[in-house]
């Protein structure tokens, strides 16, 4: 099996930083970390990437050679991916041996809750390659402090994650620049745990141009809280902590933690029913003591 993490948000939202950030995480705790650039449009990567879908097609070209604007030529881009998936495949076979795969998608949002290719190329990449992606969608932190852009942010994840259908960890960016953004109406644990959001509601029917959708509003939250799926966790890319708690949180969902171990049916359950701050050596451990017993065993 090859784990990885399918790196997806808005513009802006910090995902070619993560994916530089978060591989030099990975290569300092002892992982082989490989970067795919799946952004046509990308043409200025501060890492290094194993794979880049610019020498198959880029954005440029596309918008160029068809008359179509930024967002159409994206749209064209996913679908011609998808359509010489055969090109991708062939470049990522040799990583897959030993390699724990980062793809840096482009950040326009209508390809991952609204159009279905980039959906359908991580499907027969998942199901051809056999890999274990978790999808880590970025959202910018300084979007709790405007009330009404949070809620876009919640019904965009909420959407994405229906849509994927991959285990998913929805992230707030940034969050060493919360502060300059100005006060949070609430404590940070509201907008991160997705708390009763009618609370927003007040501040909301304070802007005269949000007042007049206060209905419309309303039922937007009412569909978030009904599927009670979405919650965020916080990342500062420039923090190791912090970074090392999202790899744990990440590791957990994509089964990356249960690779190496064959554990009893009761360790396993512990193990996969544990809070998220577990010891991260843990698994090595348990790995020792099941190969040992093995040894005996046979002895």
């Amino acid at each position: 099996m090859v784990f990885g993490q399918v790196v997806i948000g808005p513009p802006g939202s910090g995902k070619t930083t993560y994916c530089n950030g978060m591989s030099q995480f990975l290569q300092l705790i002892g992982r082989k970390v490989a970067v795919i650039n799946m952004d046509p449009a990308n043409d200025m990567l501060p890492y290094e990437c194993a794979v880049n879908i610019e020498e198959l097609i880029k954005l440029s070209d596309v918008m160029m050679e068809h008359s179509l604007g930024p967002n159409g030529g994206l749209v064209y881009c996913m679908d011609y991916l998808e359509k010489n998936i055969d090109w991708l495949q062939s470049k990522l076979k040799p990583l897959l041996k030993d390699h724990y795969l980062l793809f840096d998608f482009p950040g326009q949002v209508e390809l991952f809750f609204l159009h279905s290719n980039a959906k359908r190329l991580i499907e027969k990449l998942v199901k051809k390659l056999n890999l274990r992606l978790t999808a880590v969608h970025l959202i910018d932190s300084h979007l709790c402090s405007d009330p009404g852009k949070y809620i876009s942010a919640l019904l965009l994840s909420l959407s994405t994650m229906l849509h994927l259908e991959l285990p998913h960890v929805n992230v707030l960016s940034k969050i060493d620049l919360i502060e300059s953004y100005g006060k949070l109406a609430f404590n940070l644990d509201f907008y991160t745990d997705v708390q009763d959001l009618s609370y927003l509601q007040h501040h909301l029917d304070q802007d005269p141009r949000s007042a007049k959708y206060r209905k419309l509003t309303k039922e937007l939250c009412d569909v978030i809280e009904d599927y009670s799926l979405v919650n965020f966790t916080t990342l500062d890319i420039q923090d190791k902590e912090s970074v090392g708690n999202l790899v744990k949180l990440i590791d957990k969902s994509n089964g990356y933690i249960f690779a190496s171990i064959e554990p009893s049916a009761v360790e396993f359950s512990k193990i996969a029913t544990g809070p998220v701050d577990w010891d991260y050596y843990r698994v090595a451990a348990v790995q020792e003591k099941y190969m040992k017993d093995d040894k005996d065993d046979d002895n």
